[in-house]
């Protein structure tokens, strides 16, 4: 039974999303679409609950967390808290970025074990590698190792009921010993174990081609970020839409990719409130890209 007190913040909560964005009254889209949640990094601190309801109110149904510690949680709530303010807004998180350096460089079990306990309880399906330490990426044979250790981080995941996936940067494309890092990781991890998460503006800046690499890695791709590329200033983001990126044509080939989950993401904004910003993306790849 819906009380009073209840139909005042449901209406309260929809009023302040339409104030964020007013187009999404007429949105057409019906697929889920997920932020990222690095995109409000200097917000959430301040205020993670409000910022939560935000996110919702902007026309989001998951959230890809960043940034978890045994220490201070999500933003100062536990696994167990988060996860009730996701459900409490209508919200889910598929997956979560965790700095993996201690395991995957020091071989450290520890802060791993946390990630996959957390993960668990919010209900997560994947556990991201958001990045590595450049000093243990000087060698070919380094790569190998690197990838060594991401096959066993995710047999361990699997037995948790989770799997491993890796989000790349642009770094992964510098050539070494004749190979890349990325190339290893596609060649010596197992397919059915790391997932790739594509950020597209990093496989563009790259020079690399987005469509190509789903066609010679067919269903390797279960997530990717969403980040267009700015026009003028092409080291930095913009709505999506808005920029250079052609993601109409590479997000056509998401069933060969393999993808599950569409990720909004934004490093910065210009010149734009990012309340509103996030609500403008969400709208375009609802409505405009139809994933």
């Amino acid at each position: 039974m819906t009380t009073r007190r209840k139909f005042l913040t449901q209406a309260g909560m929809l009023s302040a999303g339409l104030m964020i964005a007013p187009h999404l009254l007429s949105a057409k889209g019906t697929k889920v679409v997920g932020l990222q949640l690095y995109s409000l990094r200097d917000q959430l601190p301040k205020d993670v609950k409000g910022v939560i309801a935000k996110v919702a109110a902007a026309g989001y149904k998951e959230v890809e967390t960043f940034g978890y510690s045994k220490q201070n949680g999500f933003w100062g709530l536990d696994a167990k808290a988060f996860s009730g303010l996701l459900k409490a807004n209508g919200l889910t998180t598929p997956s979560g970025h965790f700095d993996m350096n201690e395991y995957l460089v020091h071989d450290k079990t520890d802060a791993f074990e946390t990630y996959l306990e957390a993960a668990n309880i919010t209900g997560m399906t994947y556990i991201i590698i958001p990045s590595i330490n450049g000093e243990v990426l000087k060698s070919a044979d380094q790569f190998k190792t690197v990838a060594e250790k991401m096959n066993k981080a995710a047999e361990l995941c699997k037995k948790s009921g989770l799997q491993l996936g890796y989000h790349n940067h642009n770094f992964e494309w510098k050539p070494i010993d004749g190979t890349t890092f990325y190339d290893t990781i596609l060649k010596e991890t197992d397919p059915k174990l790391v997932h790739m998460e594509m950020d597209i503006f990093w496989v563009v800046r790259a020079g690399q081609d987005p469509v190509k690499l789903f066609e010679q890695h067919p269903g390797r791709f279960a997530l990717c970020h969403i980040k267009d590329r700015d026009k003028t200033q092409t080291d930095l983001n913009t709505e999506i839409g808005k920029g250079s990126i052609d993601f109409k044509t590479i997000l056509s080939h998401a069933k060969l990719a393999g993808l599950k989950h569409f990720i909004v993401e934004q490093e910065n904004y210009i010149n734009i409130d990012p309340f509103v910003s996030i609500a403008e993306s969400a709208a375009y790849v609802k409505n405009t890209l139809h994933v």
